[in-house]
């Protein structure tokens, strides 16, 4: 997979790709994260990216003409599945969504800033509207970070368990069971006795029975769907 991020801040992006299964999914080349500083595409001397709005408005609204250059560029070198744009009236991630960009092959993120992008920029270059939850950021980098973490961990050979990334909660539409580890007993506070039983089909329902129960008392509206 290859991931172009356009931003106006890729100082504030790399981090995140510098660490943890991120950094370890790079250099294994299972993905490659490439970002594009929108300010190298301007035709002034003060590389402006944006300019008031028409009509009257506070905010300053991001160009169409850099954007277009940047995307344009790209896709000549190279054919993309999806151009997203991050904004808060997007549709809300979730892992269905992240499920179906891990197995595209090339993505472009473009992250908003100011009052958002020209509404021209929408219309003719952006293929899907991602939001992070309803709240506004100062912009949309944190934004592509988190959306890169969901999709790039359930791409193939990314975790060290091939498995792990099917068990976590919102893959079947329910949270996750509880789970526990080493010591067996803390202040009094037990392990269920039936994880030591070595029964994994019985293990497997109480998990089953534990997630349903654990999402009806939390996310009882993903059980709606």
């Amino acid at each position: 997979m290859r991931i172009d991020i356009i931003t106006v801040l890729p100082e504030l992006l790399k981090s995140p790709f510098e660490a943890s299964i991120l950094k370890r999914a790079i250099d294994a080349g299972l993905v490659e994260v490439h970002f594009h500083n929108l300010r190298d595409y301007t035709t002034d001397r003060y590389k402006s990216i944006d300019d008031t709005q028409f009509g009257g408005g506070a905010g300053m609204v991001m160009m169409i003409e850099p954007i277009d250059k940047c995307i344009s560029k790209l896709k000549a070198e190279r054919d993309y599945d999806e151009v997203i744009y991050m904004t808060p009236d997007g549709n809300t991630l979730n892992q269905r969504i992240a499920n179906t960009l891990s197995i595209k092959e090339n993505i472009i993120i473009l992250c908003g800033h100011y009052k958002g992008v020209d509404q021209r920029v929408r219309d003719l270059l952006i293929t899907k509207e991602i939001s992070i939850g309803d709240y506004v950021l100062s912009g949309g980098e944190l934004g592509a970070a988190v959306l890169c973490d969901a999709v790039i961990r359930l791409i193939p050979g990314v975790l060290g368990n091939e498995t792990s990334a099917l068990t976590d909660s919102f893959q079947d539409n329910l949270l996750a069971p509880p789970i526990y580890t080493k010591p067996r007993e803390y202040k009094g506070m037990k392990v269920p006795e039936i994880l030591f039983t070595g029964h994994f089909a019985n293990i497997e329902k109480w998990r089953e029975d534990e997630a349903y129960k654990h999402t009806q008392n939390r996310r009882p509206d993903l059980l709606k769907d």
